[in-house]
C-alpha cells in the first residue's frame, strides 16, 4: 500500500528533521462539532455502529480534512474497542458516556480475562485503516491509536467513566497481583493491535494514557509507565521500508516528563498545564513534542486564538520537533469556524520559527 505521501510534515516533525512550518492536528477532530460528523452519525444509528461501519468511519476521518487543511489524519475509533472485544459488554447511553454491561467486579472474573483475536474481533478497526489510508491517497498521513493499558483498566474495573477511581485505586492498593494481571493482558492486546494497524496502514501510532495523571508518583511508575514501555518495545517501529513514530500521551502527566521520555517513544504529548518550552528543555533532546492549546481558547475569539496559538510556537521556539495539538480533545460545543481560524494561525505564524 505505497501511496506516496504529498505532505510529510507531520511524521518529519515527530522524527524531529525540518519542516517548512509546524504541522498541526487536533485530538477528536472527527467529532460532535461538526454538522456533517452529526449527520453521517445519525445514519449510523449509533455511535459503535458508526465505529464499525468501516464505510462511514472512513467517511467521519476524512470530514475535518475536507474542512480544514490539517496535516494529518486519525482513525475514528474508540479507545473502548479493546475491552469491548473482550467480552466486557461495552454501551453509550445518551448524556452518560460509555458502561459496560459486564466490568471486571471480583477476581474470578479478572483471572478469566483474555485477549481478544485481533484479526477476528476487531477486523472491522484494521479494515477502516486501509480503507482510510486508500481513501486518503497520499493527502497526509494516516494516525492509528489505542488506549493505554492503565487508562482501558480503568474503565474496564469502573465499569464506565469516574470521578474518584475509586473502584480501580482500591483494587490497586488492596490487590496490585490482580491489576498487574489485567494490565498485563491488556497491554499485550495493545501491542498487537497497534502493531495490526500498523500492517493495516498506519503511519504513526499513539497511545492514549487519558487517566495516568490521576496517580500518585509511585503508582505511576508501577501501573502506567512500565506497561507503556512494553507496547513501545513490542511495537514495528519501520514497515514497508517507512519509520513508524509513536506518540505516548498521559493526560496530567507534566511532572513525569523524564521519565516518559525515556521509554522509547518518539515523541511525547502534552497537556495545557504545562509549558511547552519548559518541556523542550527538559526532554526536547530526547523527542518531539506535540500539544499544547487548551481547547478552552477555541470558545473565545479569532484574536484571541491567533493569539494564544503564537504563545505556545513561541515557548516551544525555533527549530523542527513540535507538532501543534490542542491539550486535550475538541469540545462538541466548540464552533468549527474557530477551529478553522486555529489551523490557519498554526501554518501562518509558525513559518517563522522555521
Amino acid at each position: 500500500m505505497n501511496f506516496k505521501l504529498k505532505n510529510d510534515t507531520f511524521l518529519r516533525a515527530l522524527l524531529r528533521q525540518p519542516t517548512d512550518y509546524t504541522p498541526v492536528w487536533m485530538m477528536r477532530q472527527a467529532g460532535r462539532y461538526l454538522p456533517e460528523y452529526c449527520a453521517t452519525r445519525k445514519r449510523a444509528g449509533s455511535f459503535m455502529d458508526l465505529c464499525k461501519n468501516p464505510d462511514l468511519a472512513t467517511e467521519v476521518t476524512l470530514q475535518p480534512l475536507d474542512r480544514f487543511p490539517l496535516d494529518a489524519a486519525i482513525l475514528f475509533s474508540d479507545i473502548l474497542t479493546i475491552p469491548d472485544a473482550m467480552g466486557l459488554g461495552l454501551y453509550f447511553t445518551e448524556g452518560e458516556g460509555p458502561r459496560f454491561a459486564r466490568p471486571l467486579s471480583d477476581a474470578a472474573a479478572i483471572k478469566a480475562l483474555r485477549a481478544p483475536d485481533i484479526g477476528k474481533d476487531l477486523r472491522y478497526v484494521t479494515d477502516t485503516v486501509s480503507q482510510i489510508r486508500k481513501a486518503l491517497n497520499g493527502k497526509v498521513p494516516l494516525i492509528g491509536f489505542s488506549g493505554s493499558p492503565w487508562t482501558l483498566s480503568c474503565y474496564m474495573v469502573e465499569g464506565g467513566g469516574s470521578s474518584d477511581y475509586a473502584r480501580v485505586k482500591t483494587l490497586m492498593y488492596k490487590e496490585p497481583k490482580l491489576i498487574h494481571h489485567i494490565l498485563g493482558i491488556t497491554a499485550g492486546a495493545v501491542t498487537q493491535y497497534l502493531n495490526a494497524q500498523i500492517e493495516a496502514g498506519a503511519q504513526a501510532v499513539m497511545i492514549f494514557d487519558s487517566w495516568g495523571g490521576v496517580l500518585s508518583h509511585a503508582a505511576y511508575h508501577e501501573f502506567s509507565l512500565p506497561y507503556m514501555q512494553q507496547i513501545v518495545q513490542g511495537l514495528k517501529r519501520e514497515y514497508d521500508g517507512t519509520v513508524i513514530p509513536v506518540i505516548v500521551f498521559t493526560k496530567g502527566g507534566g511532572l513525569w516528563l523524564d521519565s516518559i521520555a525515556d521509554i522509547g517513544c518518539d515523541a511525547v504529548g502534552l497537556d495545557w498545564t504545562i509549558d511547552i518550552g519548559v518541556a523542550r528543555q527538559k526532554v526536547g533532546h530526547k523527542v518531539a513534542l506535540q500539544g499544547n492549546l487548551d481547547p478552552a481558547v477555541l470558545f473565545s475569539t479569532p484574536e484571541v486564538i491567533r493569539a494564544e496559538t503564537e504563545h505556545v510556537l513561541a515557548s516551544y521556539g525555533y527549530g523542527s520537533g513540535h507538532v501543534f495539538n490542542l491539550g486535550h480533545g475538541i469540545s462538541q460545543f466548540t464552533n468549527a469556524d474557530n477551529a478553522a481560524v486555529l489551523v490557519q494561525a498554526v501554518h501562518e505564524l509558525s513559518r517563522k520559527y522555521h
